[in-house]
């Protein structure tokens, strides 16, 4: 027993660290009515770290990290710019437009590389179980200092992702504070991918925000409970994974669904009584 807590001790922090963040911007997400937008913006950070591997830089290392959060920038100035589109064309097509575009090239990048199966399912679902204390902590402090900013500024970001419809009229001042989103947006992502893959950093940022908005209302409700479904749904995902030796995230994806189905159960009997 003590031999599992010891494996999961430090996997479960970076799990707290992702749970904090994602949840509070996963609400942002399905506020805006965007919900592909981590999935995309993950999979863009993913292919500036394919190119960087391909380059020979070593993974996790700065340069890496750097060229995938210029490449996570240049998407979230992307989504930033075209949510004025909307009556052109549905934001929700451009992300994935950008999501189908950005694996396709990485796929591609990879087929000529002798590792390249590896290093493709690295980035996709993540190595959370081998994280190190160091990377937890530089993941704590960068997430800090951003959920800081959002705090400082909650009520420009609540504005700006509560606005629907068409957005070519919406005030300058406005699209500065939607990029200003995005950019935060894509540090987190840009950070989480390197940790947890792309697929289980969209998880952390969808299902745990979904559950709370099927079960609680008020937005600090929902922050409490999501940022305990996340917490509960990966640790029940790591002992999984470790008694059954299967993969970590994909153990924690499959945790996270299964209760949001029992979320929709309960939320189901509840009112049908």
């Amino acid at each position: 027993m003590s031999a599992y807590i010891d494996l999961m001790f430090w996997p479960l922090m970076a799990a707290l660290v992702l749970t904090g963040i994602h949840v509070y911007l996963g609400l942002h997400v399905v506020t805006r009515g965007v919900i592909f937008v981590d999935l995309a913006l993950a999979q863009i950070a993913a292919l500036g770290m394919a190119i960087g591997v391909l380059l020979g830089w070593e993974v996790g290392s700065v340069p890496i990290y750097f060229l995938a959060l210029g490449f996570t920038f240049l998407g979230a100035a992307l989504f930033a710019y075209t949510r004025s589109l909307t009556k052109t064309v549905s934001q929700e097509a451009i992300i994935g437009i950008a999501y189908a575009v950005s694996a396709a090239v990485m796929i591609i990048l990879f087929s000529k590389s002798a590792e390249g199966a590896e290093h493709l399912n690295h980035l996709l679902v993540g190595s959370i179980l081998f994280v190190t204390p160091a990377m937890v902590l530089k993941t704590l402090l960068l997430y800090a200092a951003i959920g800081l900013f959002h705090w400082i500024y909650r009520e420009k970001f609540m504005l700006t992702s509560k606005i629907t419809g068409n957005h070519e009229n919406l005030e300058l001042n406005l699209k500065v504070w939607d990029f200003l989103f995005y950019m935060t947006f894509g540090f987190v992502v840009t950070s989480s991918v390197q940790i947890a893959g792309v697929f289980l950093v969209f998880s952390f940022l969808i299902i745990p925000a979904t559950a709370a908005l099927l079960l609680v209302r008020g937005v600090r409700n929902r922050l409490f409970f999501g940022w305990g479904f996340g917490v509960l749904g990966s640790l029940l995902g790591m002992i999984v994974s470790v008694v059954l030796d299967i993969p970590t995230g994909a153990s924690i994806v499959a945790t996270f669904g299964t209760l949001l189905v029992i979320a929709a159960i309960f939320r189901g009997l509840k009112s049908a009584s």
